[in-house]
């Protein structure tokens, strides 16, 4: 373990097992009301009415628990209207925000470092109201039917309001959304033939959703501009069949000497399903220059970087250019545990949504029927080896082989784990550094190189035939 006086990411690994009051309960309460959206809420059973009092009775006491308890009563006799829905949603994702939060201070309490005191300012912008609604509407009639009760005609409802949506930069985030959500509830038609249904996934899909339709609530204000110098921890990639974003998380150290803060730039665009791999990183490069500098390792120097209340760089390389070298395991040492966690917008607040940099060292790996584990000073932590991208040269053996982890904290089924971004190791007794991310400014290795190669076929082969067609 590094002491605490000399950095580190991983004090008290111990406090992560402890129990957290009060969090099983408001977990209990969000299963039981994601269960009644599984046979739907037009003709509602006795435990559907449970499941809905239940969750009224967890946000009793709060701003909420008047429209709660209502939208819960008229849920329950099968009257519930698009208010009623929003309301539930709303109590469903205040309690899911609750348990973030108690979720984020045991992080804090592991790492001794603070959050940021920023708050995140109140959406103001301005939505078509009619496109709104209809997305309501939408999602109104697939609370009633329930998961069991989609089919085709049911999700295709949703494609017109989408079409309609996606044209239109504010309304975006939620029509990607909504997209996204209608695919999968498509991939899964007929719901009555289900053998299992992901009841929190799609309950929390169809609650965010629905609060993504209230004026303004998918606005990311920004709050003001960053100058100084940013230092790369590690990439998450997250890939989808027909989309890929990288999203960086880095250490920004202000120019004018204050407190250094964890920030994070992502870029995302869309994909064909033939381009995977390293290939992934063609298409990601042209649109952020912070790529080339992660692989050829390097800090950026950020002037007048425009940047949200939670940390995220919106970035443009006209604000951006090349700085020193810099080695995210020395950052991970020696200045991650001075900076501070950013804030969380409340429609984020959500378990599912803790990706939190640490940085372990002194751990001992071992490999239990598949399940890896880091033990420091006597605390399992489990190894989330399934999040590492095939994009890059980092591999699950090697984390099973290293010493030192820079890695995303995560909490997931009940339990914490950590992604892992990069890893310090030995290959051939040779003390190396393996990057998720190594690819992403290019690579040489003989499998990168493969992928690039094969990508690069791909996509002119495809820019081929968007060409000739365009042309008829």
């Amino acid at each position: 373990m590094v002491p605490v006086d000399q950095g580190g990411g991983m004090m008290r690994a111990d406090l992560l097992a402890e129990t957290i009051t009060g969090l099983d309960e408001a977990l209990t309460a969000v299963d039981a009301f994601d269960r009644t959206l599984v046979a739907g809420l037009l003709r509602p059973q006795p435990a559907q009415t449970d499941g809905l009092t239940g969750l009224a009775h967890a946000v009793a006491g709060t701003p909420l628990a008047a429209r709660a308890a209502e939208a819960a009563e008229k849920a329950a006799c099968g009257s519930a209207g698009e208010d009623h829905f929003i309301a539930l949603a709303a109590a469903r994702t205040a309690l899911l925000g609750s348990a973030h939060d108690a979720l984020m201070t045991r992080v804090e309490e592991m790492t001794g470092r603070s959050r940021s005191e920023e708050t995140v300012p109140p959406p103001t912008g301005q939505q078509p109201v009619n496109l709104l609604a209809a997305a309501r509407s939408w999602l109104s009639d697939l609370a009633r039917s329930g998961w069991q009760g989609i089919d085709h005609e049911m999700v295709s409802g949703a494609a017109p309001v989408v079409s309609a949506m996606l044209p239109d930069p504010a309304l975006r985030r939620p029509a990607t959304l909504l997209d996204g959500f209608a695919a999968e509830l498509a991939a899964s038609c007929p719901g009555a033939s289900l053998e299992r249904i992901p009841a929190r996934r799609w309950a929390d899909l169809w609650s965010r959703a629905l609060l993504l339709t209230l004026p303004g609530a998918a606005d990311v204000p920004v709050t003001g501009t960053a100058t100084g110098r940013l230092l790369p921890l590690g990439v998450d990639v997250h890939e989808h069949a027909t989309a890929v974003q990288a999203q960086v998380h880095a250490v920004f150290e202000p120019a004018d000497g204050s407190t250094p803060r964890l920030v994070r730039a992502g870029v995302a665009v869309p994909k064909p399903d033939t381009v995977v791999g390293a290939g992934l990183w063609q298409l990601l490069r042209p649109h952020m220059s912070l790529l080339a500098a992660i692989g050829e390792g390097r800090s950026m120097n950020l002037t007048d970087m425009p940047v949200t209340a939670e940390g995220d760089l919106v970035w443009s390389d006209e604000h951006a250019h090349r700085g020193e070298p810099a080695d995210p395991f020395v950052t991970a040492r020696v200045v991650l545990p001075t900076a501070t966690d950013a804030a969380t917008a409340p429609l984020d607040r959500h378990p599912a949504r803790i990706a939190v940099p640490v940085f372990l060292e002194g751990y001992a790996a071992q490999d239990d029927d598949g399940t890896l584990t880091f033990t420091l000073a006597e605390a399992p932590l489990t190894v989330d080896t399934d999040r590492i991208p095939t994009a890059g040269p980092l591999t699950p053996e090697a984390v099973a082989a290293s010493g030192a982890c820079i890695g995303l904290l995560r909490w997931d089924a009940g339990t914490y784990l950590v992604q892992p971004l990069a890893v310090e190791t030995t290959v051939r007794k040779k003390a190396v550094a393996i990057h998720a991310g190594g690819w992403a400014g290019g690579t040489t290795d003989k499998a990168g190189a493969k992928a690039e190669k094969a990508a690069t076929d791909a996509v002119a082969v495809l820019r081929e035939r968007a060409g000739r067609l365009l042309r008829k």
